[in-house]
């Protein structure tokens, strides 16, 4: 029974609360850097996406769908209820977008898979994106932590 317990007790600090979190302003941010071959430097406006639990106990990305033009830049934002990070499904990217996205995460030293960046732990940090070079197309991602609570978003380059 006791290691019952302890798993859930893991499980629930894992999941976070949202309600007893750090104050955005004492959190520090965090930004995925990509590598060479995907470029940071872009000219396109700056969208944010923030990511939430929500009051009503839904953990979302708002907005759960985006539409961005080539060159802008993408700014999640972790508002409550993490951890949350970014993690792009392999079968719902446009042709040619896993190599742009291997190239984006290859700097994330925190990143948790081949196209999931790091783990979000504090309200107020901040995960960017420019997709200068990027595929056009839709690129379904999700929240590592929270998918199968139904984290999930689309977003359209175009």
């Amino acid at each position: 029974m006791r290691k019952v317990l302890a798993a859930m007790a893991v499980f629930a600090v894992g999941c976070g609360g949202g309600a007893d979190q750090t104050p955005a302003d004492t959190a520090p941010a965090v930004t995925a850097q990509p590598a060479a071959e995907a470029p940071m430097a872009g000219n396109g406006t700056v969208h944010e996406v923030e990511m939430e639990l929500t009051a009503d106990g839904q953990y979302v990305y708002e907005p759960a769908s985006l539409t961005i033009k080539v060159g802008d830049t993408v700014r999640w934002l972790n508002v409550s209820g993490f951890p949350h990070n970014v993690a792009f499904y392999a079968d719902q990217i446009p042709e040619g977008a896993e190599t742009f996205l291997t190239a984006v995460y290859a700097a994330d030293a925190g990143k948790i898979g081949p196209m999931s960046g790091r783990l979000m732990v504090q309200a107020g940090d901040v995960y960017e994106i420019t997709f200068v070079g990027a595929p056009t197309g839709s690129y379904g991602y999700f929240c590592t932590p929270h998918e199968a609570l139904g984290m999930k978003a689309t977003l359209t380059v175009e």
